[in-house]
C-alpha cells in the first residue's frame, strides 16, 4: 500500500488551514479528523499530486470523490459526538466513512455499487479502520435492523426525500442530505423534533452524483 509521508501531511496541514480560514469550519473534531485521514490512499495515483486540493476526482464506477470542502461541511453539519451512532448512504471510496471513524462515531454504512463497495471495505481494512457494518445494498432502504441513528449522512443527491431514512432517525437525531435534480442539489440538514416533526434547514447548492436505488453487480 501507498505510504503517508510528511509531504502528504504537510499538504494536509495546508488543506485544513484552508478549511478553517476560508471555508469556514469551526469544529475542532472534523478538522482532526481532515488531518488524520490520507485523503490520496483513497483516490488513483496519477491524482496523488492533487489529492490535498479541494477538489473531486473520479474513483471506480463513474463516481467521484467529494471535494474536501464538501466532505467538511457535510460533517460539521451532523455535529457528530464521540460514539454516536451514524449512519452512511453511499460509502464510495471510503474517505467520507473514514473521516466519520476519525471523528470518533460508529459507523454503519451502505453502497450500492459493487465495485465501490468491494475497494472501500479493502481500502479501509488495510487502513486497520472498522465501521461498525458496511453493506452492499440500496441506500433508499437504510439499515433498519440497525435503527435509530443518532446521525444520517446521505453522499449523493436524491431526487426526492427518502422518508425511509428519517423513519431511521432517533428523536433528536440530524440528518444530512443533497436534494433535488441531477444537475444541482440543495443541502439540508433534517432535525427530528418528534416522530412525526422534523425542522429543515438549507446550506446552499452543490452538485453530487445521484442517488439511485437497488444496487449494481
Amino acid at each position: 500500500m501507498a505510504q503517508d509521508s510528511f509531504v502528504h501531511k504537510g499538504k494536509r496541514k495546508i488543506l485544513v488551514d484552508y478549511l478553517r480560514n476560508r471555508i469556514g469550519i469551526s469544529d475542532e473534531n472534523v478538522l482532526s479528523a481532515m488531518n488524520e485521514v490520507p485523503r490520496h490512499l483513497f483516490i488513483e495515483s496519477i491524482f496523488e499530486d492533487f489529492a490535498y486540493e479541494d477538489r473531486a476526482f473520479p474513483i471506480l464506477a463513474h463516481q467521484t470523490i467529494s471535494h474536501p470542502s464538501t466532505v467538511a461541511e457535510q460533517s460539521e453539519l451532523l455535529q457528530i459526538q464521540q460514539g454516536e451512532k451514524v449512519l452512511e448512504i453511499g460509502t464510495g471510496c471510503g474517505y467520507q466513512t473514514a473521516v466519520l471513524l476519525a471523528m470518533k462515531a460508529h459507523v454503519y454504512t451502505v453502497e450500492r455499487q459493487k465495485d465501490l463497495f468491494d475497494f472501500s471495505k479493502k481500502k479501509l481494512r488495510e487502513m486497520h479502520l472498522y465501521p461498525k457494518f458496511q453493506s452492499f445494498g440500496d441506500g433508499f432502504a437504510g439499515l433498519p435492523t440497525f435503527a435509530p441513528f443518532d446521525k444520517i449522512i446521505v453522499t449523493c443527491g436524491a431526487s426526492v426525500l427518502p422518508t425511509e431514512l428519517l423513519k431511521q432517525l432517533k428523536v433528536g437525531g440530524k440528518m444530512v442530505i443533497p436534494l433535488g435534480p441531477t444537475d444541482e442539489q440543495v443541502l439540508y440538514r433534517f432535525t427530528k423534533n418528534s416522530p412525526t416533526e422534523f425542522e429543515k434547514e438549507e446550506f446552499g447548492a452543490y452538485k453530487f452524483v445521484p442517488m439511485l436505488g437497488k444496487t449494481n453487480l
